[in-house]
């Protein structure tokens, strides 16, 4: 259910047919603007920049107090050092797009989070992927133990829905957008999404590869990006191409990471194979390039399709180019 970033991976592990082809059809051909205006928007600064927010709204959305050993956990996830907040910036850039007010997206934008860690710190467990590490880190069941895990996890769902409904700026947000949402956010964790591709990725055949790969990993990219757009008010026809903009990017982040990590693995010949489902695992690299292209080029589409709002797009045209050739490192910036 992850959709997170490694921003430290170095851009040459990917291939570099597919690097050449992405960032010509994703950046240059762009009807928003030329490659050089793409260039010129400072992603990695606007990134870090509303990194530094979330990491201090969320050390306050997450205090310790009794009973601490379950904030503790929450907030080892939560708080987790090298954690690029990729959904919650999305939720804003999305927010801003629209002309909404930040102020009026960080409370969604720290839900989103919330939701994230919580699915993560589940997916980790014995019993579901199995990994014992998280961004090079223990993972929360290692440190805390699986009972406590379990408990962190589940008390950062229904946390994140209060701090949305306690937070957001009422002068700002109107009610009803606010439980869109919330509905968004129910929708996108519950069993017709993340935890349906997490059932799927334990149960299901090599068939289910498009199904578990979308649930597990888009689901959070579409949702993010549309409750950003929710929050500003954007229309249906705009919502909807926030959705499918968010769900291609969420799944392509994976399926590079997965390259990435196939290559990785390829080099060295180290490397732990990962349990669940993937397309270089299913289908081989080659074939999960081409995914990666092509869901490059369906999120570009969506983007070309809000060219009336110009240079704020950018943010989120910088994104995607980021999803497909990881050109930049942050981690000696947060």
């Amino acid at each position: 259910m992850v959709f997170s970033m490694v921003m430290s991976c170095s851009p040459s592990l990917f291939l570099s047919r597919s690097r050449m082809v992405m960032q010509k059809t994703i950046r240059c051909s762009s009807s928003v603007s030329t490659a050089s205006e793409s260039i010129k928007f400072d992603l990695k600064t606007y990134w870090t920049t509303l990194i530094t927010d979330i990491n201090q709204k969320l050390d306050e959305a997450v205090p310790v107090k009794y009973p601490n050993q379950i904030y503790e956990a929450m907030r080892y996830s939560v708080l987790a050092k090298g954690t690029k907040r990729s959904p919650p910036i999305m939720c804003v850039a999305a927010c801003e797009l629209f002309g909404g007010n930040r102020l009026a997206a960080f409370p969604t934008a720290c839900a989103l989070e919330m939701v994230h860690a919580a699915s993560l710190i589940h997916d980790d467990l014995p019993c579901m992927d199995d990994d014992t590490t998280r961004r090079g880190l223990p993972a929360n069941h290692t440190v805390f133990g699986v009972d406590m895990a379990i408990l962190a996890g589940d008390a950062l769902f229904p946390l994140g829905f209060q701090h949305i409904v306690s937070h957001t700026p009422s002068d700002l947000v109107p009610e009803d957008r606010i439980l869109r949402v919330i509905t968004e956010i129910a929708r996108a964790v519950g069993s017709t999404g993340m935890a349906a591709g997490q059932f799927l990725d334990l149960e299901g055949g090599p068939n289910a590869i498009d199904f578990v790969q979308e649930k597990k990993y888009g689901e959070m990219g579409e949702c993010s990006a549309v409750c950003g757009a929710l929050l500003a008010g954007a229309s249906d026809e705009e919502i909807q191409h926030m959705r499918k903009y968010g769900r291609a990017v969420g799944v392509l982040y994976q399926v590079v990471d997965d390259i990435l990590d196939a290559k990785k693995t390829e080099d060295t010949t180290e490397g732990k194979k990962k349990k669940g489902k993937s397309y270089v695992s299913v289908y081989g690299i080659e074939k999960a390039v081409k995914v990666a292209e092509d869901l490059g080029a369906q999120a570009k589409r969506e983007l070309d399709g809000l060219e009336k709002y110009g240079d704020k797009v950018m943010p989120l045209y910088s994104f995607l180019d980021y999803a497909a050739d990881r050109g930049f490192s942050i981690d000696d910036q947060v």
